[in-house]
């Protein structure tokens, strides 16, 4: 079943049929002032933190889904018959009423059409303002004049931390206020009575405002008391108010506030009004009243507007591809890019399921997320790069959460010992390269920068510590302890069990750490490097090998786990694709290994984590029995992992498979069978229900997951083979041998390549001739400059 389509040129995806299977969403705003709005303009607002500054409300899990949100309702005022200019929640019959939503790079529009009166809303946020347009056009095609109602709805937390709005209610339902102002501005106050600063957002950590105003139209009524304009045991779908006609010009004065802004129209057939909708943080009598005067015009929306699509467009520009799959073009040259650099932006700190528990920037998570944005904003990667490395500790572990609001480099806390997890900095050596690479800028490794708790070091010393930090902490088969935790947050080993997956980080750490010593000429930094891999190599190979697949890691206690006399989670994925990424395997061992993943862990919908699910297991050793068998870490596909084997077999040459890995579970692939994915078609999951699970496919925590970056990365970087080095651009393909080949246009170091690949032999991988600017060089390595670039694959 299909409930929308993509469209590049505009930059956008169109739910033409309102009714999805979940609710379908968008990101608007930036890290200062953010919100969620969905499909059917559900959703909330939030400043700086989705847990401690959401000034909008949601509740999370809650029956619809995604209300309340940023509503207009429309009356008919001579018939008395209202709807809502998005379809929920009024939710008019669909036979009746249509409606298409168009998320866009930081935007939605949503048009309706019922009872011949056409709606198009508007929403977004200007760039570098703590302020959100809702623009409405309101088109009468009947033939007659239309007496029409128009009210705006959202719903304002009475206390901006979420727990004390949704919980502590005996203290948050009496601290709220509301009025309109004379500048007519609705002005909203939490403990009014301790502001004293000149903004209202922030006092003791109380006292927050917000504002509404409307432009176009008069004000013929307000509202700011949910319940005046609900109405007792009613909801968002038949409010008293609409129902009636009129606002009451209620007055909030504790229990729950809201912004209702009611305007009466006349259209006359044919005839169009639009009005916009001003809604931000700060006390309407100062912020309000200036952000109001400067930007309340319908001319400046629209000037603002265009200037937000310029800013995100130009980052989508840095690169583009034409293949024979559409669903991958839509991924690449839009969806998959926009998705990275979202999570970038949040992390997993606020969606439809993030309520709060992850308030700020998980570290490792963080650190993998740079990679999926780094060709599109390297300045802002760096940014975050440097503000990760001085999360890392002393002893070379990390904090395992940083708030950039309130990170003091070289004053903070070290976490307890047992605390710490053993992956966290290994994700340096996938991240710092990158960046490196994508700049050339390899004097960074040269920069200093503090440790969280105390010291300073270049970021080589970085590394260095981050090594040191597992090769300091081995277990009984001289491998990497697991720790707290290494990346699977329900592996409980014990302290020094021993995780097989962080020592393969470790040995690919190591590698890329001799290189870079080498290149900085610091050979016996280099040597030292190689001595550890070779002692490491070794330990591997003696104890993790069990004839047709690595195992998963050696409990405390001294069980295997993830071998075939362990009949639950035989086989682990990430231990097979991190043997072949990190260069442990043997030939014969990758190619057996990954042979193993495809015959035991590979479904139509991707790659389970492990097989076959636990039930028995303890869940002192592991958590993941909590899940039902097929999803999450208990064999579900847990779409993170996904990119890992996708370059795993990029690696081995197997372009065919790659791609089959990659198609099974890309959101654009389920575009037309929705009802499968039920997710958004266009943003990635966390987690897919696996064949082990009664519903397989379906998917499940949209949009900020490390599925968005690794998808990318391995798109881009490993099928495609765009990779950037330090010398330069290298272009190395590994694409299904079905392929007659690609375009691409890559901006690179102030650059652009215009890059064509042929195939005309129809193989997989293999560049056996390349021309620059038409003429023939050696190798696939591009210097930086404007290029057109063509390669052949061939044997």
């Amino acid at each position: 079943m299909q409930y929308g389509t993509f469209d590049d040129e505009a930059k956008e995806y169109i739910i033409t049929r309102p009714d999805t299977p979940q609710s379908w969403s968008n990101y608007l705003g930036s890290t200062e002032y953010g919100a969620i709005i969905t499909n059917n303009a559900g959703g909330y607002g939030f400043y700086q933190s989705g847990a401690r500054g959401r000034f909008l409300r949601l509740r999370f899990n809650n029956v619809p889904l995604d209300q309340p949100g940023r509503y207009f309702y429309v009356r008919d005022n001579a018939s008395r018959d209202y709807w809502s200019a998005s379809w929920q929640p009024v939710g008019k019959p669909l036979e009746q009423y249509q409606s298409t939503c168009r998320h866009g790079t930081a935007y939605t529009i949503i048009s309706s059409r019922y009872s011949a009166i056409a709606t198009e809303t508007t929403y977004f946020v200007p760039l570098g303002q703590n302020f959100e347009y809702w623009r409405l056009k309101v088109t009468n095609e009947s033939n007659k004049a239309r007496d029409l109602s128009l009210f705006t709805f959202c719903e304002f937390t009475n206390q901006w931390d979420t727990h004390q709005d949704q919980v502590n209610l005996q203290y948050s339902l009496f601290i709220v206020r509301g009025e309109l102002t004379d500048d007519n501005l609705l002005r909203i106050a939490i403990q009014d009575n301790l502001s004293s600063d000149t903004d209202g957002v922030y006092l003791h950590d109380i006292a927050r405002h917000c504002w509404m105003g409307m432009a176009g139209s008069v004000i013929d009524g307000f509202d700011s008391s949910r319940e005046s304009f609900l109405g007792p045991y009613r909801s968002y779908h038949h409010p008293l108010v609409v129902e009636q006609g009129r606002c009451t010009n209620s007055r909030v004065f504790g229990d729950n506030a809201c912004g209702s802004l009611q305007t009466n129209i006349i259209l006359l057939p044919g005839e169009s009004r639009e009005i916009l909708v001003l809604l931000g943080i700060g006390d309407a009598r100062t912020v309000g009243k200036k952000k109001f005067a400067e930007f309340g015009s319908l001319e400046r929306a629209e000037t603002e507007l265009q200037k937000l699509k310029k800013n995100w467009h130009e980052k989508l520009g840095s690169l583009t591809v034409e293949t024979p799959d559409e669903e991958l073009n839509h991924t690449i040259n839009v969806w998959g890019l926009y998705n990275c650099l979202i999570t970038f932006a949040w992390s997993r700190a606020a969606s439809l399921v993030y309520n709060g528990e992850r308030d700020g920037l998980g570290f490792r998570d963080s650190v993998q997320d740079i990679l999926g944005v780094v060709a599109a904003m390297p300045d802002e990667a760096c940014k975050r790069l440097e503000l990760m490395l001085t999360g890392q500790l002393a002893n070379g572990g990390a904090i395992p959460i940083i708030k950039p609001f309130e990170h003091r480099p070289g004053q903070e806390t070290p976490p307890a010992d047992e605390e710490f997890r053993s992956d966290d900095c290994l994700w340096f050596f996938n991240a710092v390269p990158a960046y490196v690479n994508e700049t050339g800028d390899f004097d960074f490794y040269n920069k200093v920068l503090p440790y969280a708790d105390h010291g300073e070091a270049t970021v080589l010393a970085h590394l260095r510590r981050a090594l040191e930090f597992n090769l300091e902490r081995t277990g009984k088969h001289g491998l990497p302890c697991g720790l707290s935790a290494d990346w699977n947050d329900c592996l409980r080993l014990g302290y020094y069990g021993e995780s097989l997956f962080v020592a393969f980080q470790v040995r690919l750490g190591l590698t890329v750490y001799a290189d870079i010593a080498k290149r900085l000429g610091k050979p016996e930094e280099s040597d030292w490097a190689m001595a550890q891999r070779e002692v490491l190599d070794k330990r591997i190979q003696t104890c993790a090998w069990d004839g047709n697949w690595f195992i998963w890691a050696i409990g405390q206690d001294g069980t295997v786990y993830g071998t075939k006399e362990y009949s639950e989670g035989q086989v682990y994925l990430n231990t097979q694709v991190w043997s072949v990424i990190s260069g442990a395997a043997s030939r014969e061992q990758a190619v057996r290994c990954m042979e193993t993943v495809h015959e035991q862990l590979a479904t139509p919908y991707g790659l389970m984590l492990c097989a076959p699910p636990f039930a028995k297991a303890p869940i002192e050793v592991m958590r993941a029995v909590v899940f039902n068998p097929g999803i999450k870490e208990n064999a579900g596909i847990f779409n993170h992992t996904q990119g890992w084997g996708v370059m795993a077999e990029c690696l081995l040459g197997n372009g065919d498979r790659a791609y089959e890995y990659y198609r099974a579970s890309m959101p654009a692939a389920y575009n037309t069978r929705a009802e499968i994915r039920q997710s958004e078609p266009y943003v990635q999951g966390q987690t897919t229900y696996s064949i082990y699970s009664p519903r397989p496919g379906n998917t499940r925590t949209s949009w900020l997951t490390g599925a968005a970056a690794w998808s990318y990365f391995s798109a881009t970087q490993y099928i495609l083979g765009i990779h950037p080095e330090v010398d330069g651009l290298r272009i190395d393909p590994c694409i299904p041998s079905a392929w007659d080949g690609f375009s691409a246009m890559r901006s690179f170091r102030g650059g652009t390549m215009q890059i064509v690949v042929h195939n005309p032999e129809h193989v997989c991988q293999g560049v056996v001739k390349m021309t620059v600017d038409g003429k023939p060089v050696e190798g696939n390595l591009i210097p930086p400059g404007d290029h057109k670039v063509e390669v052949w694959l061939g044997n």
